[in-house]
């Protein structure tokens, strides 16, 4: 008897065990499931409230707060556009406004085209800057930085050039592409567009998206290229007098190779450290956010941290648009310490000074140098 009730305890310790074992898993399922419920609950509302919206005025009555000094005149037939003075009043023949929006409640943009009576003729959420964070509703704040209106693909249909600013840190671009059915006005999107357009910085402005995806230029052979002679023969541009040899360490003897890549009205800048056979290490990408380079001030290689290796250092003029939309020149370095492998870009000192116009070089590395409590002549 004794032998047999432990045999049923045992058996009742084992099963207290496997369910112990099983109880973390299904809680942590259980949660992602009410978390998936409720963003699918969320999105369900949000659809029929924008769904419901049936007129112009309707579009601030049910959440939403429309961009006024962004809204224009849309002609679907391209052939049929004259000169765009891209006037909110101008007459046109279609008698048709682009209106874009942000929902107030998770700030995502839509864009609305209604005719001059106010009936919204179409509408679409379905954007690449409203899935900068995955899995919920509410996106970063974000503002229209700019639209633009042209015939992409060649069937001589109006398609739609979006790109907005997230958190005023980046740009995301998007294209529209008008359906070729003419009973119906509808657009689609190229997700595989969208995505290299903004993956390889080809979002910078509607020139430069255009010059991706009417023309066929593409930056992405600069994030993909294994060797310094594939960059050359795609038409990236050596900064021959800011290229020179080093010895990095156990990376050993590498050559430091700046150079750009022009697409539209931008020059893409980016270093390169190539070893003796000529392949590709490593890829520095000082530019970070802004749109062009203006000016290389210098690339200095020497000890920062303070662990015996040799760091880089690039001090350059940049062009972007500022918040006025304005034509804007900034200086800017950046700071890559030689790891194990490869570099890190730093983040730590620029986010504790940012450099001005009267920097030098000299000026950087000895501020550098301070934050790390270590300073030497001996480079």
């Amino acid at each position: 008897m004794q032998i047999l009730i432990k045999k049923k305890l045992k058996k009742l310790a084992i099963g207290v065990c496997m369910i112990a074992l099983f109880v973390p898993r299904l809680s942590v399922n259980a949660i992602e499931q009410n978390v998936a419920q409720s963003v699918r609950i969320q999105y369900e509302t949000y659809i029929a409230r924008l769904e419901s919206i049936q007129f112009r005025q309707e579009i601030s009555e049910k959440g939403f707060e429309i961009v006024e000094s962004q809204i224009f005149p849309f002609e679907p037939n391209i052939e049929l556009v004259a000169e765009p003075d891209m006037t909110p009043e101008r007459e046109h023949l279609s008698g048709m406004f682009f209106i874009p929006a942000f929902d107030k409640t998770y700030h995502r943009l839509v864009l609305f085209l209604a005719d001059t009576d106010g009936k919204i003729l179409y509408r679409t959420d379905q954007l690449e800057t409203n899935n900068q964070i995955l899995g919920q509703m509410t996106q970063p704040e974000q503002e229209i930085a700019s639209i633009a209106f042209q015939d992409l693909n060649g069937d001589m249909q109006t398609d739609i050039i979006l790109i907005t600013y997230c958190d005023e840190k980046y740009k995301v671009g998007d294209v529209l592409f008008q359906s070729t059915n003419k009973n119906t006005l509808n657009f689609y999107r190229d997700y595989r567009i969208s995505e290299k357009l903004n993956r390889f910085g080809m979002n910078k402005n509607a020139k430069a998206i255009t010059a991706f995806v009417r023309d066929g230029y593409s930056t992405e052979f600069l994030y993909t290229a294994l060797t310094l002679k594939q960059l050359c023969s795609h038409g990236f541009q050596v900064i021959t007098e800011q290229c020179y040899t080093r010895t990095f360490g156990k990376l050993g003897k590498l050559q430091v190779v700046p150079g750009t890549y022009q697409i539209a009205d931008y020059d893409v800048f980016l270093i390169y450290l190539v070893n003796e056979q000529g392949d590709i290490l490593s890829a520095l990408q000082p530019m970070e956010n802004y749109d062009s380079l203006y000016a290389l001030k210098g690339i200095n290689c020497r000890d920062i941290d303070g662990d015996g290796l040799k760091d880089i250092i690039v001090l350059a003029k940049y062009s972007y648009e500022n918040k006025e939309h304005k034509f804007a020149v900034a200086s800017d370095y950046s700071i890559y310490y030689q790891r194990t492998g490869g570099f890190s870009a730093d983040t730590e000192i620029k986010s504790q000074y940012q450099c001005s116009d009267e920097d030098t070089m000299q000026t950087l590395i000895d501020k550098a140098r301070s934050y790390w409590g270590w300073k030497t002549d001996d480079d």
